[in-house]
């Protein structure tokens, strides 16, 4: 009687807590096309606006291929979001076809199955141009950026001179717009006894290096070895969409690889810390400073002045963090 008494006091509280936050603003710098646990993180980032807990406020692409903004912008109108600013790159960082991006490019007669405006070959505006505009229209200190590609982006950005958008630098607009990012890059622990070399780190290896290096807010870097303990469940790829008779997301992870392999969850360890970083799903390191190597290794080193943090995952967390992950990406759009 006890216990039950208790849950009815406690409830109204924490449903209040939650209601009464503010949404994390989020920019999603993404390389999209290469692997799929970007789209997986990028549905997940809607059912989360879903609930009210994010606002996806822009999606910049690190890698170069005509195919990423369409597919990004069919991604974004299937969740009901089709207005949200979207940036590309020039770099040539992987340029190469996509084995999952063309799922969206289908036709049914003559319209797209997946709707979406931003078409092949299509002007799209410049990644450092929607992160520039983006932040400049936010709050101070309220904007999160979770980097789940390469560097490239955000590297320029913080080079930028002023624009029409902001009389400030790149630099000055990072320190003043965002609070933090969180990243997924690196490795942080040995993988079968070895170094690992990650590849978010190692395609642009000098924008990783200016990043660690030069980054005026806290990083929160999710290694390699984080997303690699927990993978996305086959079974939820083959069960959990069924409620439309056709659904970009398991469309796109069939392509990339088919069930029954299951994806590591790399890039949806960065977005979930991001926006429930208080729920304590991760371990965290002390403070330090992580510094890229030549070859792309990451090295972090302890220092209580620094403002570089990675995540840990307890074993014990690890089944917990993964029916979490199915869940929320597998959840309905709200359209």
């Amino acid at each position: 009687m006890k216990k039950f008494s208790s849950s009815l006091v406690f409830a109204p509280l924490i449903f209040s807590a939650v209601a009464l936050a503010d949404p994390v603003k989020i920019i999603y710098d993404t390389d999209m096309g290469n692997d799929v646990d970007d789209a997986l993180a990028l549905a997940m980032l809607h059912s989360l606006e879903n609930r009210g807990e994010s606002e996806l406020l822009a999606v910049t692409a690190t890698k170069d291929h005509d195919e990423v903004a369409p597919y990004l912008d069919a991604i974004n109108t299937f969740y009901g979001r089709g207005s949200i600013p979207i940036g590309i790159t020039d770099s040539g960082v992987t340029p190469a076809d996509s084995r999952f991006t063309g799922v969206t490019l289908e036709r049914k007669g003559d319209e797209y199955l997946y709707p979406h405006d931003l078409n092949m070959g299509e002007p799209v505006p410049s990644a450092v141009q929607v992160l520039r505009e983006s932040l400049a229209g936010q709050p101070d200190n309220s904007v999160v950026i979770v980097q789940v590609g390469f560097s490239t982006n955000l590297a320029e950005l913080l080079q930028t001179d002023g624009d029409n958008f902001s009389g400030l630098s790149g630099m000055e607009l990072v320190e003043q717009k965002v609070k933090h990012i969180s990243i997924m890059a690196g490795t942080f622990a040995p993988i079968d006894g070895e170094t690992h070399l990650e590849y978010n780190i190692v395609q642009d290896i000098p924008s990783a290096q200016y990043l660690a290096k030069n980054w005026p807010t806290p990083i929160y870097w999710s290694g390699f070895e984080v997303g690699l303990e927990i993978r996305y469940p086959a079974i939820s790829i083959e069960n959990d969409f069924n409620y439309l008779d056709r659904h970009p997301i398991p469309e796109s992870y069939q392509a990339y690889i088919p069930t029954p392999h299951e994806r590591p969850t790399w890039d949806l360890t960065s977005i979930l810390w991001a926006i429930r970083e208080d729920r304590n799903y991760f371990g965290m390191s002390d403070a330090g400073t992580v510094t890229v190597l030549e070859d792309g290794e990451t090295i972090f080193e302890s220092d209580s002045d620094g403002n570089h943090y990675y995540l840990t995952i307890p074993e014990t967390d690890v089944r917990l963090v993964q029916e979490l992950m199915a869940a929320l990406v597998s959840e309905p759009p709200n359209k």
